[in-house]
C-alpha cells in the first residue's frame, strides 16, 4: 500500500504528514472519509459497508455506500483502504500492559525448548547488563522441554554462581531462581513451612530454586525497586508492541497505585497511543483511591480505572489452579488457594460498597466455583443488577457451575491462545472427565454466559488474530490435532471476532462509544490486509495488520490519503 501520509504527535498536538509536509490537524480536515473498505461491524447490518465518515474530532458521522457518503462530504479528506478489511478496533480484554514492558526489557525465555537454550538466552541478555545487575527473564514452560519437571537452581548456578538470577515461568505463577537469588531472602527456605498462597517446590525438605504463586515474593522483595523512569520506557515499549499488532484498547488487569499515577502522567502528555482500562491491584492502595476519590477517567478518554482485579488461585501449567479434586498427574495435590476465602469475600464487599467492578482470576473449577458463591453471596438482590462482575480465565470449570455465570450476570473473561498451549498437557492434569468444562467457550454461550476475549499477554503472544485462529480452529499453528482440540467448543470467526470487539467493550462499560460502527462512536478501527471472516480458518493467524486507528487517526501504519481534487503528493500539494 501507499504510505503517503502519516500523523505525527507531540505533547498534546498531532500533525498530519504528507509526502514531505506537516499540516497542523484542524487546518482542512473537517472530516474524513474511508473508502475501497470491507467494513464490518456495523450496528445492526447484515453485510459489510464499503465507506465510513469520521469528523475531526474522531466520531463517526456516517456509514453506507461510498458514492453516497461521497456526495455528502465533498470537501472530505479520502483515506483509501485499497481494498483492505476493516474491523471496529480490537480490545484485548485481559493482558498486563507494564509487564509486556518489562519483558521486552529482560530476557525473553519464551519458546524454550530445553534449560540448555534458557542458558544461551540469559548469557546473551548478561552481555548487555552491568555484571552486578540482577538477571530477569520471563518465559520458560518446563512442558515443552523433553524432561517435564521443574528446574533448579542447580540448572543456573554453573553459569551463574554469585549474579542473582530470577525467571519467571511463562504464565508469571511460578518463578525459578539461583542459589545467588535464594541467599538474598537471609532465612533459611528449607523445612516444611510454606508461605499462604504459595509453595516452596522442595526435594528432601530442601528448596530446589522453584517458588510458586506469592512464594515468589520471598525472592522479589530483593529486587532492585523500579522506579518511575524504568516504568515510562516500559509501558512506551509496550504501547508501540500493541498498536502494531492491531489492538485498540486493553484491559489491563492488575495495576498498583504507584503505576496508575505513571499511567496518568503519560496520557496527560498525550503518549498513550490505546484505551486502557485499568484494574485496581487487589486490595490494596489503588483500590482505597477508587473508594475515596471514585471511579477515573482521564479527559482524553484514553485512561480509566473502575474495577479491582482479584486473586482466588493459581496457574494450571504449575499445578496451582485450585480444583475440586487431585491433579491428575500429582496426587495429593489440589492446588492452591491465593487469597482465603474470608478475605476475599472482604474484598469483594468492599469494591460492592465503592461501585467498583470485580474481575477474579480463577482457573480450577473450586477456584471459579468460590468465586461464584462468593459473588452470589455479596450481590445477594442486586445480582440481576448491572454490575458486570467477572471471572478472568475460567479454563476448567464444572460444567453444572457455567449456568451461574448467567444466573450472575458475570462475564467470562477468556483468552483462546491458553487452550492450544495447554492442550497437549491440559488431559493429563485434569484428566478426561474434567475437559468437558475446559476452556468451553460454545457451552457458555449456549448458557447465555457473556464472553470476552484477551491474550494474557505476555503470557501469551499479543496478537488478537492468534486469538481467533485459536477460537476457531482450536489447532497449533501446524494445525493439529486434525479437526482441532474438543472441536465441540470452536467457534465461528464471526462469534470469536465479537468477543475481542463488541463484547469487550461491554465488559468495561464502554459499549456507547466503541465496540461496533455506529452514527456518534469512536472511529477506532483496526485495517486487515484480508478479510477474517472469509478466508479459510487456518490462514486467520497470518492475516496481516495494515494500520491501526484510534479516533480516526493512525498510531501505527498508515492509509493512502488525497483530498477531493487528487492524490496528495510532496507538501501536501496535489500530484499533476
Amino acid at each position: 500500500m501507499s504510505r503517503l501520509a502519516g500523523w505525527r504527535c507531540a505533547v498534546g498536538h498531532c500533525v498530519l504528514f504528507l509526502g514531505m509536509g506537516l499540516l497542523p490537524v484542524g487546518t482542512s480536515l473537517a472530516d474524513s472519509l474511508l473508502v475501497n473498505a470491507t467494513i464490518h461491524g456495523v450496528e445492526g447490518a447484515k453485510k459489510p459497508a464499503e465507506a465510513m465518515v469520521w469528523s475531526g474530532d474522531g466520531r463517526i458521522i456516517a456509514i453506507g455506500r461510498r458514492s453516497e457518503l461521497a456526495k455528502a462530504h465533498p470537501d472530505a479528506l479520502v483515506i483509501d483502504a485499497e481494498g483492505a478489511t476493516v474491523v471496529p478496533g480490537l480490545v484485548d480484554a485481559h493482558g498486563h500492559v507494564l509487564g509486556l514492558g518489562l519483558s521486552l526489557l529482560n530476557a525473553d525465555l519464551s519458546g524454550t525448548v530445553s534449560k540448555a537454550q534458557v542458558l544461551e538466552r540469559l548469557n546473551a541478555h548478561a552481555a548487555k547488563l552491568p555484571p552486578e545487575a540482577w538477571l530477569v527473564g520471563r518465559g520458560w514452560d518446563q512442558n515443552d522441554w523433553e524432561t517435564k519437571a521443574f528446574p533448579t537452581a542447580a540448572d543456573l548456578d554453573t553459569a551463574f554462581p554469585d549474579r542473582p538470577v530470577l525467571l519467571y515461568r511463562v504464565d508469571g505463577h511460578a518463578a525459578w531462581a539461583n542459589s545467588a537469588a535464594m541467599k538474598r531472602v537471609g532465612k533459611s527456605l528449607d523445612g516444611d513451612w510454606q508461605p499462604d498462597g504459595g509453595r516452596i517446590i522442595r526435594s528432601d525438605g530442601k528448596a530446589t530454586g522453584v517458588f510458586v504463586d506469592t512464594a515468589m515474593g520471598l525472592i522479589e522483595s530483593h529486587l532492585p525497586p523500579q522506579d518511575a523512569a524504568l516504568k515510562r520506557r516500559a509501558y512506551l515499549l509496550a504501547f508501540g508492541a500493541l498498536s502494531a499488532a492491531g489492538i485498540t484498547g486493553v484491559h489491563d488487569a492488575g495495576v498498583s497505585r504507584e503505576d496508575m499515577e505513571v499511567l496518568k502522567e503519560l496520557a496527560d502528555s498525550g503518549q498513550i497511543t490505546l484505551r486502557i482500562y485499568a484494574m485496581a491491584e487487589g486490595n490494596g492502595p489503588a483500590l482505597d483511591q477508587l473508594c475515596t476519590e471514585g471511579l477515573y477517567s482521564h479527559r482524553a478518554g484514553r485512561l480509566s480505572m473502575r474495577a479491582v482485579k482479584l486473586y482466588i488461585d493459581g496457574a494450571l501449567g504449575s499445578r496451582g489452579a485450585a480444583l475440586k479434586a487431585d491433579y491428575s498427574d500429582d496426587a495429593g495435590n489440589r492446588g492452591l488457594l491465593v487469597t482465603e476465602p474470608a478475605a476475599f469475600k472482604v474484598a469483594v464487599e468492599k469494591a460492592k460498597r465503592c461501585g467498583v467492578q470485580v474481575a477474579t482470576h480463577a482457573i480450577g473449577d473450586r477456584g471459579n466455583q468460590l468465586v461464584l458463591d462468593t459473588y452470589a453471596d455479596v450481590l445477594g438482590e442486586d445480582a440481576k443488577g448491572d454490575h458486570r462482575w467477572r471471572i478472568e480465565h475460567a479454563q476448567v470449570v464444572d460444567t453444572a457451575d457455567i449456568p451461574k455465570f448467567a444466573a450472575l450476570n458475570v462475564i467470562a473473561s477468556m483468552q483462546p491462545t491458553h487452550a492450544t498451549s495447554d492442550m497437549p498437557w491440559a488431559e493429563a492434569r485434569v484428566g478426561k472427565g474434567r475437559l468437558a468444562g475446559a476452556y468451553a467457550w460454545q457451552r457458555f454461550r449456549e448458557a447465555k454466559v457473556k464472553l470476552a476475549f484477551g491474550s494474557d499477554f505476555p503470557v501469551e503472544k499479543i496478537s488478537p488474530l492468534l486469538g481467533l485462529y485459536a477460537a476457531v480452529t482450536r489447532q497449533d499453528l501446524d494445525g493439529k490435532p486434525g479437526g482441532g482440540w474438543l472441536p465441540d467448543q470452536k467457534l465461528t470467526p464471526a462469534q470469536a471476532l465479537e468477543a475481542f470487539t463488541q463484547s469487550a467493550a461491554y465488559a468495561q462499560f464502554a459499549e456507547a462509544d466503541q465496540g461496533f460502527f455506529a452514527k456518534g462512536k469512536r472511529a477506532d478501527f483496526t485495517v486487515l490486509a484480508k478479510d477474517p471472516l472469509r478466508v479459510p480458518p487456518s490462514e486467520i493467524a497470518d492475516i496481516r495488520v495494515v494500520a491501526t486507528y484510534l479516533d480516526g487517526q493512525p498510531q501505527f501504519g498508515a492509509l493512502s490519503m488525497r483530498t477531493p481534487e487528487g492524490t496528495l503528493g510532496p507538501r501536501g500539494k496535489p500530484r499533476k
